[in-house]
């Protein structure tokens, strides 16, 4: 991506407020794609630029998910990864740190895989905070700083 933001922009991007529109819950109505669901909501943002929230998960693996906030920054198609929920199916390694693990994860963008010439977000965390992909979409909500209107629940469909 010819576009590279620095460690304090993904956390500035991040910390942002993202306000879901009023009829969100029926935007989470997953799609059935080739072997997985899928849904995404776009937020616009005043300069042009776009945030992106993606959730997908596989049809046979449930553990097999992800649950997406993406940048699209002004006049760009390409989304940047800023913040990624993956579930426990499959090993990843942090090539540079060269440390694998098989466990639940979040990854986040950083500057120093970029410059590395790698994914963006190629850099990933375990964590313990879901275990699902319910419980997933309620971390990014929560540390992406995403509002929902009038105080609803996040409820994702099947």
């Amino acid at each position: 991506m010819a576009t590279i933001l620095n460690d304090s922009e993904v956390l500035q991007l991040i910390r942002e407020r993202k306000l879901f529109p009023k009829e969100y819950p029926s935007l989470f109505q997953m799609k059935e794609k080739k072997g997985h669901r899928e849904q995404e909501i776009t937020l616009k943002r005043n300069d042009g630029s776009l945030f992106k929230v993606i959730l997908r998960q596989s049809r046979i693996n449930v553990l097999d998910f992800s649950a997406i906030l993406g940048y699209i920054p002004p006049k760009l198609n390409l989304m940047f990864r800023l913040k990624r929920y993956n579930g426990k199916s499959h090993e990843h390694t942090n090539i540079i740190e060269k440390a694998s693990f098989y466990d639940f994860h979040i990854h986040l963008a950083t500057l120093r895989y970029q410059e590395s010439g790698l994914k963006e977000d190629g850099y990933a965390e375990v964590s313990d905070a879901y275990a699902d992909i319910r419980s997933a979409m309620d971390c990014l909500i929560k540390d992406c700083n995403i509002i929902l209107p009038d105080d609803k629940q996040f409820r994702l469909q099947f």
